[in-house]
């Protein structure tokens, strides 16, 4: 009778087993920590760079601000200035403040580069999941689209679009940039989203008589949230990096408006006369890109590299 007891008793604990495994807590190494510190600092001066900055972007700074006392330089040059008390991180080629350009910069160049992360990842989330669950002449369809577009260089297909559309101003900016990383996002989500509906428990959740947006939202999106939160980071650096290029070309952002990376290119010629104009903004753009890479190095490890090997793949 005892024994009856106890095979009813394992039973029932049997049959009170959670349906998912309990949630883990990601711990990020030292490294991680780091860069979460610097991202959090330049999510701040995002916020409020403008208001701390000295000057603002567009003021070419005065040359009696530069008149040292007991000089016969009446008009000294305001270009390329070194370190000071009047410009802290010296001045650029036609005498603005490069601290401020740096703080009111920040906004533009994340602000652009966040939006146009967030766009990729809107159409490309949403066609990735669609080419997963839908039918095999829609994944055929879009995926052969999505090749069409990976084919041609990301350079190259967005100074097509800007000569089209003669010049484009920052929303043009954030839809093209958006557009054409779409293609990458597209790509890992429908490989994720076709590994969950071969799962099991999707399996499962069919013979229930569930509905297909609910598979989508309850089964799908949570399960490949992490693996695309990861990628996130990853493409809002690749994002950062193609936003200063087009401007360090001419054809991103526009003056008078500061950007991370037209700074660069304005600032080069200080080189050859010992300036630091062209550096500052540059370590900026370094700070954040490596920043962002040491968190999505830990988000990936964490989750045992099937990130990296998918992307790979």
């Amino acid at each position: 009778m005892s024994e009856q007891t106890n095979s009813t008793d394992q039973s029932l604990s049997f049959d009170e087993l959670p349906d998912a495994p309990p949630k883990r807590k990601i711990k990020l190494s030292w490294p991680g920590k780091i860069g979460i510190a610097i991202v959090l600092f330049w999510s701040v001066i995002v916020v409020i760079g403008p208001t701390i900055s000295p000057y603002h972007e567009a003021d070419i700074l005065d040359e009696e601000l530069f008149i040292v006392p007991g000089s016969d330089e009446i008009y000294p040059e305001t270009e390329f200035q070194p370190p000071s008390k009047i410009v802290y991180l010296g001045s650029d080629y036609i005498g603005r403040d490069l601290l401020s350009r740096i703080l009111y910069g920040a906004r533009t160049t994340i602000g652009i580069s966040v939006l146009a992360t967030l766009l990729a990842y809107l159409i490309g989330v949403t066609a990735g999941i669609a080419a997963s669950v839908g039918s095999r002449y829609l994944d055929m369809g879009l995926s052969r689209v999505n090749d069409a577009l990976l084919s041609i260089p990301s350079i190259m297909f967005a100074l097509v679009l800007i000569a089209a559309l003669n010049s484009p101003g920052i929303f043009w900016l954030i839809l093209i940039t958006g557009f054409i990383y779409a293609a990458s996002v597209f790509r890992i989500a429908r490989s994720l989203g076709q590994e969950v509906m071969v799962s099991d428990f999707v399996e499962a959740a069919k013979v229930r008589g569930e509905g297909l947006w609910w598979i989508i939202t309850r089964e799908i999106l949570p399960n490949i949230a992490m693996p695309l939160a990861t990628d996130f980071g990853l493409r809002f650096v690749w994002v950062i990096l193609f936003i200063s290029s087009l401007s360090f070309l001419g054809l991103g952002v526009q003056p008078p408006m500061s950007d991370w990376g037209s700074m660069v290119k304005e600032n080069l010629p200080g080189l050859v006369l010992g300036s630091y104009a062209p550096l500052m903004p540059a370590f900026a753009i370094a700070s954040l890109t490596i920043s962002v890479n040491m968190i999505v190095d830990d988000l990936s490890a964490a989750t045992g590299g099937k990130l990296a090997k998918r992307m790979i793949s």
